[in-house]
């Protein structure tokens, strides 16, 4: 039998050495795999034009940052490349970019068939470019149409697309092509939650969705506190010009609606030669329509004039600055409703193409801007404003997330992508948890008594309420405003309510503008000079409204109550003292010193008793819940107040109830009180017919049920003809200064309508 024989070595030198052989090819083949698995991740960003550069920029100085990680690729096309729009690939190359390739794509003509062609001469040139970078990932912004070429090239040709701020509404046909890069895309880096839920809607993977905010804010909320912005302003407008003494002006074409926008362009440009402020114009972008704008800007002799500077690109650094100490800006594009936010700059966003845009307090928006007087109008009330901080689309961390989100991709991961469609057939069964948060404001009522904070909704309705008695100090007071909000937003978490934004009643004469208590009531003390904006924003980084409480409640009653949908009303305040508001033409009016609706304060007899205000005669001297106490403890002390059948205790304090009570049971005395304090009312009520002409009167208050009847028939008795029709009515509303608070946080928080 034949025998195999194996050779097994025992020389141990030679053992040692083949045991180090293999450990050095295990190792070998480690780190190859290793460094296969850590191959840089190769990045395509492509830019179409100066606007989606400034969003860009900040992910590619990212990128480029680090090496190790990443290789980027450039390609720019697009207005870059064109010199009437400044040529602006320039930048790029200032910024020390590579730029891979440049492709010449725009067919000039600037109406809607140019376009169309501008995309197919896209798709014709760009499979080279892309086959020979062969890029991991292309990143493409926003909605523009040469973005859509780039998506649907690399969608074509089997890349993967990250596309930035998919999911918003903007009103154009921005939308549609917004949406159609969105389906493309096998990844999402949005800016609001708003937008991420609307990309959740549209069937993407949640997974593959970052809620990142808007890079442009990592470079806005850094640099936009420079010492030279002074020279940067002076630079583009003169030395003459002042900080927020200017206007700045961008107004592009809306493609769904050419002739309309083209009109609304040249008004835009007759109210500003009218307002007669200088104003820095720059031209708009290439979509249909442009060259008859700048041919309409011509014709006006814009480019001539002593108070306008027209320029076709501004580098983005120095535009921030010009943005931010600017005393208004006005047209349609997105970075009046986005960056322009962050400074607080005011804002006119002017027609439709920016509809359904989240915006923050700062923006006026002028619809249906078909006259020269409603824009001349809407600069009026803008011009000169400061508004709250707002940061809506981002907290200056957006390129850290992209990248961290970049790192984790996998390309090993099927490249198909999947949409994740609602189930239609099987029972839905869904956590409301992770549906959708309630979206709420925090309202803060000061009163003399007591500190009352809410989280209300949308509706209305008061979810949760807490009450503490008002300190007498200003130090312990501003303490337990902030120890109150601060409980109430935690419960919000844990109650699914989104908190928008805080909104404070006090008593006093306020400055809504600057959230200034000026003067306070007797009732509160050491509340005069107080600034309640800065000190609640800082602690709950939220914005926050301060007004008046009878502004307040007659925001409620036009929210909430009586006033929804009327036009012109009057809101009266019957309880400790006399108060209100005024709404007219459908806005609440505050008076050149913010002391319009001192409704109390309306003499009705020259030798009248003296009122807290220091004057005598005043409806609140009459009529007050303290001017009707005040006659209940004089009876009390005549001992001319009880009647048969009134059940009085001696230790009671003495209220206007005993008296309004001791009325109702025929005491004489009680009755005359009270007639006295209604025919007050009630003249100074028919003074405010004669004087603004309201539609309806709304009594809020305690003592509202009381005083409905008897002033609808002084009213009826002694206004002119023409206002004895008017309605007196009673107010349904339990909480007017908690919903009036809340109300301005709801309505102002996302958009103000004009």
């Amino acid at each position: 039998m034949e025998k195999h024989v194996v050779n097994v070595c025992t020389d141990p030198h030679e053992l040692y050495f083949l045991r180090m052989q293999r450990n050095r090819e295990k190792m070998e083949l480690q780190m190859e795999e290793q460094n296969q698995s850590k191959r840089r991740l190769r990045v395509c960003v492509a830019t179409c034009n100066r606007a989606d550069y400034s969003k860009l920029a900040p992910i590619m100085f990212g990128i480029k940052s680090h090496p190790d990680e990443f290789e980027l690729e450039v390609v720019v096309l697009g207005s870059h490349l064109i010199d009437d729009y400044g040529n602006t690939f320039r930048m790029i190359e200032q910024d020390d970019f590579d730029i891979g390739s440049k492709l010449h794509t725009v067919v000039r003509g600037e109406d809607e068939a140019a376009m169309v062609e501008s995309v197919g001469l896209a798709l014709v040139k760009l499979p080279d470019v892309l086959q020979r970078l062969h890029p991991d990932i292309l990143v493409v912004h926003g909605d523009r149409f040469d973005a859509l070429a780039l998506a649907t090239a690399a969608a074509l040709m089997n890349i993967r697309i990250l596309h930035l701020e998919g999911g918003e509404v903007s009103g154009t046909i921005d939308d549609s092509i917004r949406h159609a890069i969105s389906k493309l895309a096998h990844y999402h880096a949005c800016c609001t939650r708003r937008a991420e839920q609307h990309l959740i809607a549209m069937c993407e993977d949640h997974s593959r969705i970052l809620l990142a905010g808007c890079p442009s804010y990592d470079k806005l909320l850094v640099s936009h506190h420079r010492e030279d912005y002074m020279d940067i302003i002076k630079s583009w407008l003169g030395d003459k010009v002042k900080e927020n003494d200017y206007i700045v002006a961008l107004q592009h074409p809306v493609t769904t609606d050419i002739q309309h926008s083209i009109k609304i362009y040249g008004l835009m440009l007759d109210a500003l030669l009218s307002f007669n402020k200088k104003t820095l114009i720059l031209f708009p972008n290439i979509d249909a329509g442009s060259k008859e704008m700048v041919r309409v800007m011509r014709k006006k002799g814009i480019e001539q004039h002593h108070n306008f500077r027209a320029v076709k690109h501004i580098p983005f650094e120095q535009f921030i600055q010009l943005v931010c100490h600017a005393g208004c800006m006005i047209g349609n594009s997105s970075c009046g409703v986005r960056e322009a936010g962050a400074f607080g700059t005011p804002v006119i966003n002017l027609g439709t193409r920016q509809t359904g845009r989240e915006t923050g307090e700062n923006v006026l928006h002028v619809r249906d801007a078909d006259t020269h007087n409603k824009i001349y109008h809407a600069l009026e009330l803008q011009f000169g404003k400061r508004y709250p901080c707002s940061k809506i689309y981002g907290d200056g961390n957006a390129v850290p997330r992209i990248l961290k989100f970049l790192r984790a991709i996998d390309l090993e991961e099927p490249l198909q992508k999947t949409f994740c469609f609602p189930s239609v057939k099987d029972c839905i069964s869904q956590d409301i948890d992770h549906i959708l948060e309630t979206q709420s404001a925090l309202a803060v009522d000061l009163g003399g008594t007591n500190l009352r904070v809410a989280i209300i909704c949308m509706r209305g309705k008061v979810v949760k309420k807490y009450t503490q008695p008002n300190p007498k100090t200003f130090e312990a007071r501003m303490e337990l405003i902030l120890k109150m909000c601060r409980d109430a937003m935690r419960d919000a978490v844990r109650l699914n309510c989104r908190i928008l934004g805080v909104g404070v009643s006090t008593g006093g004469r306020v400055n809504p503008q600057e959230g200034v208590v000026m003067h306070s009531t007797k009732l509160i003390k050491e509340w005069s000079s107080v600034d309640l904006r800065t000190p609640i924003s800082d602690a709950l980084h939220l914005p926050v409204w301060v007004d008046n409480d009878g502004n307040c409640a007659a925001l409620a009653e036009k929210k909430f109550g009586h006033g929804k949908g009327v036009e012109n009303f009057v809101t009266v305040i019957t309880g400790t003292g006399i108060g209100g508001g005024i709404i007219h033409h459908n806005e609440l009016i505050h008076g050149s010193t913010f002391c319009a609706a001192e409704l109390g304060h309306i003499m009705v007899s020259l030798d009248g008793p003296e009122c807290s205000c220091g004057s005598h005669g005043c409806i609140e001297a009459y009529a007050s819940g303290m001017a009707l106490q005040r006659e209940a403890k004089r009876l009390h002390d005549e001992d001319l107040l009880k009647v048969e059948g009134m059940d009085m205790k001696l230790s009671e304090p003495i209220t206007a109830a005993h008296l309004i009570n001791a009325a109702r049971l025929g005491n004489s005395k009680a009755e005359a009180v009270l007639n006295k304090a209604c025919t007050a009312l009630g003249v100074g009520i028919v003074n405010i017919l004669h004087i603004v002409n309201p539609s309806m009167v709304i009594l809020s208050g305690v003592l509202a049920s009381y005083y409905q009847a008897p002033v609808q028939h002084i009213v009826s008795q002694r206004a002119l003809f023409s206002a004895q029709s008017i309605k007196v009515v009673s107010s349904d509303l339990e909480e007017p200064a908690l919903l009036g608070a809340a109300s301005i946080v709801l309505d102002y928080a996302t958009r103000r309508l004009y």
